[in-house]
């Protein structure tokens, strides 16, 4: 039996100082900085961003509004790294891919309150966490110095197409999780992705499918039944079908690495990955080295 999921922090982007050197300038408290530029047309649903502020007391509170996103996060972080690793490996590049995350440069679009930036950190990596909700971005500076991760993580409040715009080609890998199905645009989420990945960068992307199962699943089940999640959190039009994103990650320039599903059993409260991806999904894509 499967189960929706919360999302952590939809349409809000974020990441670190303009320096094309993140670790190097970044702050001695971890206070998550701004670039956002109010001229911009960014891709963004403002009453998503205000849904996840909203909530954003809760983002380490682990029995809150978040507990499904720790309960799976162990989950989805190790399969993350196995396509990192599985990535770098058939990349031949100079990054080892025996590491996984550790010594990459990660950047976490949409990180919400950092719950996989902090998770990507603690394993090595150089983590960037984006999001457009400034009160999601202080809950996870916050919750990031008091873990002392100064050193390896930070949070920037800006679009990710603006990012893209001056840091492209800078990051070996970058997650968008739980996000594309809250957003007016998901397409041009996934080109910014693939525009800010070095040649060889692996890219990991989640969301739920669209269909009759999804929608008793992810909405009927999750928001009215179980009360997982809070009613009004998924609109079942925007849920994104494996061909779609595919089509998405293609017409980017990505090629499919690997697609899972994430699967929970409300009865044992058990969460597992398997191949049928009829309601929540991930997808590993990689940008060619040419």
């Amino acid at each position: 039996m499967s189960q929706a999921f919360s999302s952590a922090q939809p349409v809000n982007h974020q990441s670190n100082n303009d320096s094309n050197d993140y670790a190097n300038n970044e702050p001695a408290t971890n206070t998550a900085t701004s670039d956002f530029n109010q001229n911009t047309a960014i891709n963004v649903d403002a009453s998503e961003v205000e849904k996840f502020n909203n909530l954003a007391s809760e983002w380490w509170n682990k029995t809150g509004a978040f507990a499904t996103l720790h309960e799976i996060n162990p989950l989805r972080l190790n399969w993350i790294e196995e396509n990192v690793k599985r990535g770098f490996m058939s990349a031949d590049s100079s990054k080892t891919a025996e590491m996984g995350l550790a010594a990459k440069k990660v950047l976490d679009v949409g990180c919400g309150g950092g719950i996989l930036a902090e998770s990507m950190a603690r394993r090595g990596a150089d983590v960037t966490g984006i999001d457009l909700g400034t009160e999601n971005l202080k809950a996870a500076a916050l919750h990031a110095e008091q873990s002392n991760l100064n050193d390896t993580l930070r949070y920037q409040h800006i679009p990710i197409e603006q990012l893209a715009a001056t840091h492209a080609g800078q990051f070996d890998v970058v997650t968008c999780m739980e996000m594309l199905e809250h957003v007016p645009d998901p397409a041009a989420i996934v080109e910014a992705c693939f525009t800010l990945l070095a040649p060889g960068g692996v890219c990991v992307l989640s969301t739920i499918n669209r269909n009759p199962k999804s929608y008793l699943f992810a909405i009927v089940g999750a928001e009215y039944v179980l009360r997982l999640l809070d009613r009004g959190t998924h609109d079942y039009a925007k849920f994104i079908t494996p061909a779609e994103l595919d089509k998405m990650a293609i017409t980017a320039g990505f090629t499919r690495q690997d697609i899972i599903g994430l699967h929970y059993n409300p009865l044992t409260k058990r969460y597992w990955l398997a191949q049928n991806v009829d309601v929540n999904y991930m997808m590993a894509v990689q940008k060619p080295l040419a």
